[in-house]
């Protein structure tokens, strides 16, 4: 089943998970209609955490699940935004699953 989010005039298609079928769609506005869906409000600390899984995708041609990201912000950001609490805070408890979805990027393989 195929989604389609509307953005500026362009339909942009989404798969099941609704992640962009066609990662050369994102913006920085898709990104925040993504974020409407998710009830989160886009602040420079998602941004930090966005423009971070984009760098780590660019990196190792994947998403990061949980672990890896906590470990990516961590090497990246320092200790204060490399947690897990902090990054559950900032994406409703699901911070891989929903920064990727956000930063159009692919569903991480481990998640649920």
């Amino acid at each position: 089943m195929v989604n389609v989010l509307e953005v500026d005039g362009r339909s942009i298609g989404l798969d099941e998970d609704r992640c962009l079928l066609n990662l050369d769609d994102w913006n920085e506005a898709v990104a925040a209609c993504l974020a409407q869906d998710e009830g989160i409000e886009l602040t420079p600390a998602h941004w930090d955490i966005l423009w971070l899984v984009r760098e780590f995708y660019r990196a190792f041609e994947l998403s990061p699940a949980n672990r890896a990201l906590v470990r990516y912000a961590r090497q990246q950001l320092g200790d204060d935004k490399g947690n897990s609490l902090y990054l559950n805070a900032l994406f409703n408890g699901k911070p891989a699953r929903i920064a990727c979805r956000l930063a159009g990027l692919p569903k991480p393989a481990n998640c649920f």
